[in-house]
């Protein structure tokens, strides 16, 4: 192995690491902020789902190498995410369409 490429595999190395890190830094984050009451059991799920997001972006980007890939993973990548998101507007539209004077167990 050459010198040249022993430094360019510690290189890669070095930045997965960081990634790890990272990700259990956010993990560290979304524990500690389970513990903090915002008042409002939204903000809750907002802050883990940013949290997450993040996370999910450092997987994505760098351990699946999406961070270098060309646009028609990109534009995969979104139209996914848009029918993740038509899915969860069904999802919790659904909650505002039971009948009225129904009981909800």
């Amino acid at each position: 192995m050459t010198a040249h490429a022993q430094e360019d595999f510690s290189q890669h190395v070095r930045r997965y690491l960081y990634v790890f890190y990272a990700l259990l830094v956010g993990t560290l984050i979304t524990v500690g902020a389970s513990y903090i009451p915002f008042g409002n059991h939204a903000v809750n799920i907002a802050v883990a789902l940013v949290i997450a997001c993040g996370k999910a972006f450092l997987v994505a980007g760098f351990f699946m190498h999406l961070i270098s890939e060309r646009k028609m993973i990109y534009g995969l990548l979104i139209f996914t995410a848009c029918f993740f998101l038509g899915l969860m507007f069904l999802t919790v539209s659904a909650y505002a369409d039971f009948p009225r004077m129904t009981v909800i167990h």
